[in-house]
């Protein structure tokens, strides 16, 4: 009996399948009974109408949460309608065959020189880039050649020495706030990770602290412009500055790699007074995600190195396979031209003062809406939107019947993905909600967030105690 029980579950589950496809998407099928519900987890024994098939997935798409609303992430979800249209037009186009695409290799080219520019480059037409898939993967880029120009010089030292040989391990100095691409550089490249962490109020690098932790095995040290964790910049000058200290007392001369991620693409239009890139002589290389604060749908990142002495001659690699003789030194082959096109058309089309008037709006829209919430009275704001167009909250040190995490989950009912999470070393004890602010994220959107905030308050000040349990996985939304 209970056998037949559960074999007639099974028949009602796939009836209900099959009653839950409309029968008018399989109306024209010329293959036969479309009514058939086809499977989840392995192929379909025969094809059936693109229309259906587009109907089908555009359907269980609808189920995804709603891109604008998500303020978890950095990335853009919002372009022009011509940028989606010459996105379409090369999404065939491999960005790798550079003989085949020249046009498509040319824009890649101006987008690096563009960004040199704008980065402060000594030489600018020497300057050496490339696109990436995102700044992750232009991360690895750069830590492979911070490593490789260590491992040379080890190499190099004469015998007896007080540097080390080849043999040694090599490390890594950066803020336990780094994204978490440099943990895995570290572990795939077999790099020790030497973390400065957060103390008191400080949540990023600590310059000094820097220092104190390099050695002659130190390959270099990542600075971040805007970190993920409360949308602070690091102080980049003044690590450069440590380490020009540490350099007269010891002869160490460790080179910088700025994390530009967001903060690259923010700071050289409404922060022009900060020095943080190639100006500064320490400052070896800088990567930036295009599809955040470049304002490029994902995935497209760039990776520059400040002369092509940076930049190991033998990490670059050539084939001619597809058509001419081709530089590489990207870690992913084949990828779409489409995106870095769309880099171009947005420098293209904005220029200087444009991406000014959008990152000074996102970055009103997000002081203002850090100060809404400040206004509430249950939230102590960290950082206030006025770096990174980010900024974190924490409950008021008076609140014990709600915390963030009950909050994320509420304004998750509403639609809004906020994440809540807690810092790392040394701060375990502090649980933050993270705003980001992105082009599209309009004044009007922001004044409908914090109406809702409003309306959940109510409920949440009358709770015993905080109600959420799954604190762990919430975590996972810092970066």
């Amino acid at each position: 009996m209970a056998l037949h029980k559960g074999g007639k579950r099974r028949e009602d589950s796939q009836e209900l399948r099959r009653l839950s496809i409309n029968p008018f998407y399989g109306a024209a099928d010329p293959l036969g009974d479309m009514m058939a519900a086809p499977p989840r987890h392995r192929l379909p024994e025969r094809p059936m109408p693109p229309a259906t098939a587009y109907q089908l997935v555009h359907d269980e798409l609808m189920l995804d949460g709603n891109s604008r609303l998500n303020l978890a992430t950095f990335v853009t979800t919002w372009m022009e309608p011509q940028a989606a249209v010459l996105m379409s037009e090369c999404r065939d186009k491999n960005m790798i065959d550079k003989d085949e695409y020249p046009r498509t290799a040319e824009l890649e080219r101006r987008c690096v020189a563009m960004l040199a520019d704008l980065w402060h480059a000594p030489d600018p037409s020497s300057t050496v880039g490339c696109s990436t898939t995102g700044s992750s993967e232009a991360c690895m880029l750069a830590g492979m050649a911070l490593k490789r120009r260590w491992s040379k010089r080890a190499a190099a030292r004469a015998e007896g020495s007080r540097y080390p040989g080849p043999g040694a391990r090599p490390n890594l100095v950066m803020g336990i706030n780094v994204q978490v691409c440099w943990d895995k550089f570290c572990n795939f490249w077999e790099v020790e990770p030497r973390l400065v962490p957060m103390e008191g109020d400080r949540f990023h690098l600590d310059p000094q602290a820097a220092a104190e932790l390099c050695d002659e095995n130190t390959i270099g040290v990542v600075a971040v412009l805007g970190s993920t964790f409360d949308g602070s910049y690091e102080p980049v000058a003044e690590v450069c500055a440590a380490l020009d200290a540490l350099q007269e007392r010891t002869g160490l001369d460790i080179p910088v790699h700025v994390d530009g991620a967001s903060g690259a693409m923010v700071a050289p239009f409404v922060d022009e007074g900060l020095v943080w890139d190639f100006r500064l002589p320490r400052v070896s290389s800088i990567n930036t995600s295009g599809h955040k604060y470049g304002l490029v749908y994902p995935g497209v990142g760039w990776a520059l190195w400040r002369s092509p002495e940076e930049l190991p001659e033998e990490l670059v690699f050539r084939v001619n396979y597809l058509g001419g003789d081709m530089p590489t030194f990207a870690l992913n082959f084949s990828r779409p031209g489409a995106q870095v096109v769309a880099q171009y058309y947005s420098f293209l089309r904005l220029g200087r003062e444009g991406y000014r008037a959008v990152q000074q709006t996102t970055r009103e829209v997000a002081r203002s809406l850090a100060e809404q919430i400040d206004a509430l009275g249950d939230f102590q704001l960290l950082t206030r939107g006025d770096q990174l167009p980010v900024f974190a909250v924490t409950t008021a040190p008076d609140i014990t019947n709600f915390d963030v995490f009950d909050v994320s989950r509420r304004l998750r009912e509403n639609g809004w993905l906020v994440p809540a999470y807690t810092f790392p070393p040394n701060r375990q004890d502090l649980s933050v909600l993270r705003f980001v602010c992105r082009n599209g994220f309009s004044a009007d959107l922001a004044e409908l967030l914090v109406e809702d905030l409003a309306r959940i308050m109510p409920d949440l000040r009358e709770q015993s105690a905080p109600q959420s349990k799954d604190k762990a996985a919430a975590t996972g939304f810092h970066h």
